[in-house]
């Protein structure tokens, strides 16, 4: 039967294999020498499909054609790139298990998380509709100052030009569309590097795309090795801002090599959740394995530290243990499974290399602790984590609590302050004022009160501080990321 996705592959090989094309300049093409890799599925190594190896005329090519297609995306009124955006919604709610399937099947998530990007991902397409018929500027009047008396200011948001957008393998297709809907809807053209652990989904998003009426090179999607073609799209001057989530060392080596543009980052992270003795532990619990253990743990938001009263930590652990039964291990195809593999074998050793190190150096194991097989890591909690073990400043990226007790509140707040990282920390407690003042002195971008983080479609604007990121993403606050300030100043003398 013939599917919407025929155009961006091959016909399959004899095997049975598909082979996947590059997006540039509205056209489906081969890497300009033929190679490609392959994709694998972190269940079973299977081969999901091959994709291109851009090579550095690729990435030339791909930064051109957005380039060329500036005037193309920003000529458009603000109604018809919503209309576009509003198209590629429908279409992405259309052939929603057909993403949910490509999700599953490249990236490891069960069904149920899938489907839920999926949804995420279509939400964050309709917002984008509303924030390009939301873009405006403002009239100022001079008169608060003498020498401007006579003068008042029309100032315009304009789109940047061409967005750079470099996405993780965790969220293969809600990152990527919450860097792409804004920028479209602000009128930038965009270039888009998938991670290749599963890219295929992106490719499908920018045929979506296409058929619901994006100009040719507005969007372009190139897929290959980074440190082949990765300086090349960072430091071009062709490129007017770099929107990376990713990790924090990445992120440092894009900063240097981008020269005079604009810089988004989201980066790594440590979440801490500091539980105190007032908190209602069966909330706390729940919410801290949800934050440690969806998606496997593999999220930059993952509460990964849990710092909690000296008071309640035994009972605290008990809790924990009630809850961890919800949370099955299994093949991601099955409806029923909440925690799916690890993305892959550099992820299984960091993980396993965290876990040992914490247990040699005496943490507790209340659960799991080691890998069942293949890329699948048993969700795990360690009690009694202290700060001379590794778990307690790394990313972890994998599904395990950690468990630290902690003297007091200010004790707490000290430890998870002393974190390089700075993106989200959650504090569960029922003294308000304690909240307050707890989520004033977290130097963290976001503070969730008695909830793990969660940065959602972006409704309440999100981003890192210190080794976590730089600028802010959300509904509204990505778009003016991607905009400037123009000024048009009138004297009225």
């Amino acid at each position: 039967m013939p599917s919407v996705f025929d155009e961006i592959r091959f016909p399959s090989a004899a095997d049975g294999t598909q082979i996947y094309k590059m997006f540039i300049d509205g056209k489906w093409v081969e890497s300009e020498h033929k190679q490609t890799f392959n994709v694998y599925s972190p269940d079973d190594f299977s081969i999901v499909g091959k994709v291109q190896k851009a090579s550095k005329s690729d990435a030339l090519w791909a930064i051109d054609s957005a380039f060329n297609a500036k005037p193309r995306i920003a000529g458009l009124s603000s109604y018809e790139r919503a209309q576009i955006l509003e198209k590629t919604a429908k279409l992405l709610a259309d052939n929603k298990s057909l993403f949910a399937d490509m999700i599953v099947a490249e990236a490891g998530k069960p069904v149920k998380v899938a489907e839920g990007e999926v949804d995420a991902t279509i939400e964050r397409f309709k917002f984008a509709a509303e924030e390009a018929k939301e873009l405006k500027g403002e009239a100022i009047g001079g008169d608060s100052f003498p020498h401007t008396k006579k003068k008042i200011a029309m100032t315009r948001r304009q789109p940047l030009g061409v967005v750079l957008a470099i996405s993780p393998f965790n969220y293969p297709l809600f990152i990527a569309s919450a860097k792409i809907a804004p920028a479209i809807a602000a009128g930038n053209a965009v270039v888009v590097k998938p991670a290749g652990d599963d890219p295929i989904c992106l490719f499908m998003l920018a045929k979506v795309m296409q058929m619901a009426g994006l100009p040719d090179g507005a969007m372009n999607v190139i897929t290959g090795s980074s440190a082949e073609i990765g300086d090349i799209l960072t430091s071009s001057d062709k490129i007017d801002m770099i929107s990376f989530t990713g990790s924090s060392e990445v992120g440092l080596h894009i900063a240097k090599t981008a020269g005079m543009k604009k810089i988004h980052m989201e980066l790594g992270g440590k979440s801490p959740a500091v539980v105190l003795e007032d908190a209602d532990l069966d909330l706390a619990a729940k919410e801290c394995i949800s934050g440690a253990l969806k998606y496997s743990g593999q999220r930059c938001d993952a509460i990964s530290r849990i710092l909690v009263v000296e008071s309640v930590a035994e009972e605290f652990a008990k809790r924990i243990m009630a809850e961890l039964p919800k949370w099955k291990l299994g093949t991601p195809k099955n409806g029923d499974i909440s925690i799916g593999p690890l993305i892959n074998q550099k992820a299984m050793d960091k993980v396993e290399s965290l876990v040992n190190d914490a247990i040699h150096k005496g943490a507790k194991v209340l659960s799991g602790g080691k890998k069942v097989r293949g890329l699948y890591f048993e969700p795990t909690v360690l009690d009694y984590v202290r700060k001379d073990m590794r778990i307690a400043w790394e990313e972890t990226f994998g599904p395990v609590v950690s468990i630290m007790h902690v003297k007091d509140y200010d004790e707490a707040i000290r430890i998870a302050n002393e974190s390089q990282y700075g993106l989200d920390a959650s504090i569960f407690t029922n003294n308000l004022n304690r909240a307050l003042d707890g989520a004033l002195k977290l130097t963290d971008g976001t503070v969730q009160i008695n909830a793990a983080p969660m940065h959602g479609v972006g409704t309440f604007p999100f981003g890192g501080d210190k080794y976590s990121g730089i600028g802010r993403e959300g509904i509204k606050t990505s778009i003016e990321e991607m905009t400037k300030i123009h000024s048009i100043v009138f004297n009225l003398k």
